[in-house]
């Protein structure tokens, strides 16, 4: 009796789509990606057609295009599917959104927790939208000082709030892994817009909620 086709994740350059496919090695993601892999593989001395290996590259091409997927979202596509009109006037804070990048310089991962907090001007946003926006500028090659900007400047843009505030806490094995090698280190940024800005008690008031 002939094997049952395993169940694999297929994947496309748009979209991320589950189905059933025999694995075989003979597959093919994306042939030009997959080529820099192997290339790559062999340059720093090792054999890419080991058995370990065989498929790295195809396994790679996946994972790059998953963690840069960012580059083909938009913020604004996503903040306006989920935008209600009420009449709220308190802060909202969303806190310990996990979030994983790559460090433009090195390529090597940072990952951390976003703490993000706005005060509405007669909209709200959907919760989970406001970790979704933290995605589409994580998924990209980033430093952490932009990607907190850019996502505070997207909500601030598209939200309309009265302003917004996101503090971005991450490890960087750029730093933990080479370099000066210090595994505890931790990096955060801020990013204060609106009222957040301006009003030293609304800014006060919000770190308090993302101590807690």
């Amino acid at each position: 009796m002939a094997e049952k086709p395993k169940l694999t994740q297929v994947f496309t350059h748009s979209h991320y789509a589950t189905s059933f496919e025999a694995e075989s090695d003979e597959e093919v993601y994306d042939a030009r990606k997959e080529a820099l892999v192997k290339s790559m593989l062999g340059e720093i001395g090792e054999d890419p057609n080991r058995e370990g290996l065989r498929r790295t590259p195809l396994r790679v091409a996946k994972a790059m295009d998953f963690l840069t997927s960012g580059y083909s979202m938009s913020a604004e596509e996503i903040i306006k599917k989920a935008l209600f009109e009420e009449d709220v006037r308190e802060m909202v804070v969303v806190r310990d959104i996990e979030f994983y990048s790559m460090c433009e310089h090195h390529m090597l991962p940072f990952f951390g927790h976003a703490h993000v907090g706005y005060l509405p001007n007669g909209k709200v946003v959907g919760l989970s939208k406001i970790a979704r926006v933290v995605d589409v500028f994580a998924r990209r090659l980033q430093v952490q000082e932009r990607l907190t900007s850019q996502v505070a400047d997207a909500l601030m843009e598209h939200l309309g709030a009265h302003g917004v505030a996101v503090v971005m806490e991450a490890s960087h094995t750029c730093m933990m892994m080479r370099g000066v090698q210090k595994q505890r280190s931790s990096t955060v940024s801020s990013a204060m817009r609106g009222t957040f800005e301006t009003d030293p008690r609304t800014r006060s008031e919000f770190m308090s909620f993302i101590k807690g």
